[in-house]
């Protein structure tokens, strides 16, 4: 079981079991969030916290892990929606746009954020990459992370962009806490706020 071995940054692991892919994935993850700059971290909350309409955005897993802040911010009490949905507003001065191009860039993220500049729409871009969306973003969120981009050398024990993904959930989850704790919401508000058609 799990005996094949595993290549990581000290080279091959052989016979790695499973409790050991655990810990070398949350020894990944543990070692991308340590590397964050806490200034663009602190900056995001802000520019969340103070957006009148947040619309958010990324493609195939990183969407999914996107998808998912939208829905702990609507949660807060504030006004976010994911681009696509048919409920997802206009956005215009006082908006956020915020996207997640961990490879540096994507043509929709990228199409998407020239329709947010020529509204006057700020727009943060979540990124482990320096790549054209960094440059175009008026904030920028940087995830140290293996991703797609640069998952040949087999870096991580996880495969493809999983790293940059994983690292997502636990920073857009900490961001929340940050933010609750900011604006002063309470646990049950936001329990309130959830849905109950399920």
């Amino acid at each position: 079981m799990f005996g094949a071995s595993i290549r990581t940054e000290h080279g091959l692991v052989p016979g790695l079991g499973a409790a050991g892919l655990y810990r070398q994935a949350l020894d990944e993850l543990g070692a991308v969030l340590a590397r964050l700059d806490e200034a663009e971290v602190a900056a995001a909350v802000a520019a969340l916290a103070g957006a009148h309409r947040i619309a958010c955005y990324g493609v195939g897993r990183e969407g999914l892990q996107v998808r998912g802040l939208a829905m702990r911010l609507h949660h807060l009490g504030l006004h976010a929606a994911v681009v696509g949905d048919m409920t997802a507003p206009p956005v215009g001065p006082g908006d956020l746009l915020l996207v997640s191009a961990g490879p540096g860039a994507f043509s929709t993220v990228l199409a998407l954020m020239g329709v947010a500049a020529a509204t006057g729409a700020r727009t943060l871009v979540v990124t482990a990459q320096d790549g054209e969306a960094a440059r175009r973003a008026g904030l920028v969120l940087r995830v140290p992370a293996q991703t797609m981009a640069d998952d040949a050398g087999g870096a991580s024990v996880l495969p493809m962009g999983s790293l940059y993904e994983g690292a997502l959930f636990v920073l857009f989850e900490v961001i929340v806490l940050r933010l609750r704790d900011r604006l002063g919401v309470t646990p049950d508000a936001m329990r309130a706020r959830h849905t109950n058609l399920e």
